[in-house]
This record gives C-alpha cells, sequence and structure tokens, in this order.
C-alpha cells in the first residue's frame, strides 16, 4: 500500500495515500485494534449532520466566511450521499471515552473533501471544528442519532406490530380459551384479551419512548470543553440547533444546562432502561406465542405459527418457532447492551463522561435489533398464524377451575371439593357439580359457560 505522510501536533506519521483522514485518525487506529468494529452509521451520519449544521452556524454567525461554509457543507453532503461512507470511518468503538478520536477523524475526512470544494486548505481543527469540543460534539451526536433512529425506525415499528395485534385480536375474537397463571390451568380468557394485553404492553412502551425523545432532542452542543461554551460564539448553541432541526427536519434545541448534558448520560440510560422495558414486552410476546404454539401433539397446541423453514438437521417434517426464538435473543441482548450503558452511565467524572462511544454503539444497537425483530415478529408471526379450535376445546370444557364461578353460590371449600374431585376422576366439572349441588344442569352450563365468564362481574 502506498502512503502519504500528515502532520499533527505530535508529529509525523504515514497514512495510506488514498485515505480521506488524517494524522489523526491514522494514530487512533494504530492505538485500538481491539474489536475491529466501527461506531454504527447512525451515528456517523449524525456526526457528520452536526458539522454540516456547525458550519452553517457560524456562517451566520460570520464566524466562517460563506465559501468556507459552502464548502464544508458540500463535503457533508457529498459524504451523507456516498454508497461508500463507512469506508472513510474505521476507528474502533473502544477508542478514548470523549469519543475525541471519532469526531477528528469527520473533522479530517470533512477537510480534505472541503479543501478540493474551497481551493485551498481547510484545517479540521480551526474551521471543520470551529467552536465544537469532541466533549459537546459526541454527546449531541449520541442524542441526534438515537432520536433519528427512533422516529425513523423503532417507533414506526412499534406502531406496526402493536397494530398488527390488535388487528390480530379483532379477528380471533370468538375464540375462548384456558388462561393460565403459575403456567396452571386458571379461569378462561378470550383470545383477543390475550391480545390486545401484548397491545397495551407497547402502546405503554410507546408512550414511554416518545416522552424520552423530548429529552433527546435537548443538545450538549454549545457547552464546548467544559460546559462553559469557551471559544463558541454566545449564539453558536441556539442558532446551531436551528440550522440542524433545518437539516433533519425534527425540532432540536440547545441542552438547558451544557455541564450536565456533558458530564454524565442520564438521558441515554433512561433512554436504555426503556429500551429494556420494551425487550421484555418482546420476551413476554415471544414466550407466550411459543408456549400456545408448543406441540403440536405433546404441548398446548393452541395455535400453529408460520412454518418458515425445516426445523431439524436430523428430524424431518419438524418445524419451530423461529421468530419468537430470534426475539427472545434480540431480547436478551438488549437487556445485556442497557447493563453496559448503565456503567457506562456511571462513568461521568467531573466534566466529562469518558465511557461514550461503548454508550453511543449499545444504544443505537439495541434501538436497530427491536425495529428490526418488531417488525418481524409482526408479518412473520402475529399476523400469519392459526388458531386450533379443537385443541383449545378439548382442555376448556373440562376445566375443573370452571368451578369459580360458582364460589358466590356454593362457597369456596364446596367449590374446592367439586374441583379436586373432577380432576381425580377426569371427569368435567359441570357433571360432578350436578352431583354434588341442588342446581340444574341447565343452570350450571349457564354459569360454567366459558365464553360467559371471560366477561367478568359475579
Amino acid at each position: 500500500m502506498s502512503m502519504r505522510i500528515e502532520k499533527d501536533s505530535m508529529g509525523e506519521l504515514e497514512v495510506p495515500e488514498k485515505a480521506l483522514y488524517g494524522a489523526q485518525t491514522q494514530r487512533a487506529i494504530n492505538n485500538f485494534p481491539i474489536s475491529g468494529e466501527p461506531l454504527p452509521e447512525a451515528f456517523i451520519r449524525s456526526l457528520i449532520l452536526i458539522k454540516a449544521a456547525a458550519a452553517r452556524a457560524n456562517e451566520s454567525l460570520e464566524c466562517l466566511t460563506p465559501e468556507m461554509s459552502k464548502a464544508i457543507q458540500q463535503a457533508c453532503d457529498e459524504l451523507l450521499n456516498a454508497d461508500d461512507l463507512m469506508q472513510h470511518f474505521p476507528v474502533d468503538v473502544f477508542q478514548t471515552g470523549s469519543g475525541t478520536s471519532s469526531n477528528m477523524n469527520a473533522n479530517e475526512v470533512i477537510a480534505t473533501l472541503a479543501s478540493a470544494y474551497h481551493g485551498s486548505a481547510v484545517n479540521p481543527n480551526d474551521h471543520v471544528n470551529y467552536g465544537q469540543s469532541s466533549n459537546d460534539v459526541i454527546p449531541s451526536a449520541i442524542h441526534v442519532s438515537a432520536t433519528l433512529e427512533l422516529t425513523g425506525h423503532l417507533l414506526p415499528a412499534l406502531e406496526h406490530l402493536k397494530n398488527a395485534i390488535l388487528e390480530k385480536g379483532d379477528s380471533l375474537a370468538g375464540y375462548t380459551k384456558t388462561g393460565r397463571t403459575h403456567l396452571m390451568d386458571a379461569m378462561p380468557v378470550r383470545l383477543d384479551q390475550t391480545f390486545h394485553a401484548w397491545a397495551a404492553q407497547l402502546q405503554d412502551n410507546i408512550d414511554n419512548l416518545t416522552y424520552l425523545e423530548n429529552k433527546t432532542t435537548q443538545l450538549a452542543q454549545g457547552g464546548t470543553a467544559v460546559g462553559t461554551g469557551i471559544n463558541a460564539h454566545p449564539e453558536f448553541a441556539i442558532t446551531f440547533a436551528k440550522e440542524l432541526s433545518d437539516l433533519t427536519k425534527v425540532t432540536f434545541v440547545p441542552g438547558k444546562n451544557f455541564f450536565a448534558l456533558i458530564g454524565s448520560q442520564d438521558t441515554a440510560v433512561a433512554l436504555s432502561g426503556q429500551l429494556k422495558a420494551v425487550a421484555v414486552t418482546y420476551m413476554k410476546i415471544a414466550n407466550d406465542l411459543r408456549w400456545m404454539n408448543s406441540g403440536p401433539l405433546a404441548g398446548l397446541g393452541e395455535i400453529t405459527l408460520q412454518a418458515l423453514q425445516p426445523g431439524s438437521s436430523i428430524m424431518p417434517g419438524k418445524v419451530n418457532p423461529v421468530i419468537p426464538e430470534a426475539t427472545a435473543m434480540v431480547a436478551a441482548q438488549v437487556i445485556g447492551n442497557d447493563a453496559a450503558i448503565t456503567i457506562g452511565g456511571q462513568s461521568g467524572n467531573f466534566e466529562l463522561n469518558v465511557m461514550l462511544p461503548m454508550i453511543a454503539k449499545n444504544l443505537l444497537n439495541s434501538i436497530k435489533l427491536l425495529a428490526n425483530s418488531g417488525q418481524l415478529l409482526a408479518d412473520n408471526a402475529i399476523a400469519t398464524l392459526s388458531v386450533n379450535e379443537d385443541k383449545l376445546n378439548q382442555a376448556l370444557h373440562r376445566n375443573p377451575i370452571l368451578v369459580t364461578a360458582l364460589n358466590p353460590i356454593i362457597g369456596y371449600a364446596k367449590a374446592a371439593e367439586i374441583a379436586k374431585k373432577a380432576y381425580k376422576e377426569g371427569r368435567p366439572v359441570v357433571d360432578v357439580a350436578e352431583e354434588a349441588t341442588d342446581l340444574s344442569r341447565d343452570e350450571l352450563l349457564a354459569l360454567l359457560d366459558p365464553a360467559k365468564l371471560t366477561h367478568g362481574g359475579v
């Protein structure tokens, strides 16, 4: 590989001849051969958007010439429209905790491209990074990328999943099944009640994420190195937020306290916690589907999930609930990501959090996994499942727990006696109750009607 010589404040360094980045990026490549994984593309795109908005703001505030600003903006546009964007951003996730290496990576790449547009040298620090610090840029990029991924992917996916569940639930309102508590037989429920409960969980998650979106749109940009705003125009923060809002069509605002946004990552921790809650909801839905689908002969077999692929390399004809299983693994990963983000959030030492790249990577990974798996769960499990009515009814009418409906008439003790006898003898509870009470069979059939019992009341 042919190389060229680049300089930074630490001296000269060899850089690949065709690389758009410079010496500081190359030092980071040399220093951090750890995971081989760069920061997510969503984060890099947000970083570039920040640089474009900063150039526009600095032009408006007469801190950069219009020509310089336009050159930087053109470079940003070129990168955002490039098919090979990520080849220019190779810095490992596990780098300096402020993300300075990634900030300078962006500054250097943009400066190289902008220099060609400008016709003379554009400096990564003095021009592209004007009025900025890694310490406010990287926290801002975390908030911007999280906001854009929430609004563009996760929230629409959750809405889609919720609506698929509601639609399917409405179509199954006529089916009554044995309810289960502790995995044991309980009072009957309708399938629409089961599905609508899942949808209600998802709506709560949507509401909570939407609330947190009001926090992620508050930015550290303008606080520069420690929160004081040193070397930035006094009106930079508000002007920058307006320019970024214009570029993204999402309303961003300056943070109420730059010191808090630079020294901590409380919003990212809170968002991750809510993503964990989404993961827990996914796990609930996935496991309910797996149990209801279990069998088809030796399990519950209440529903049949769409067959998507062979389920065994040795057992012909076996089909497994692959989408719920994949969803459950996503949930486990998101819960793990949250643990890492929580520890990262604890690493705010005085005026700076020093686990920013790891927080960014895990937060965006969680959002991506939940969005993608939610879409699949909706389309390839919920929408396509079918109900095995015969299997539902086999257990439903023989369930001794139906005797609970007789409690107000014959009392708990007498009802328990009937239930135990029905279990022991394997007989329908209506037959045993007819022998053990003064109630007629017609009265018992009305009182013990499973569909009626799903409506509650005495």
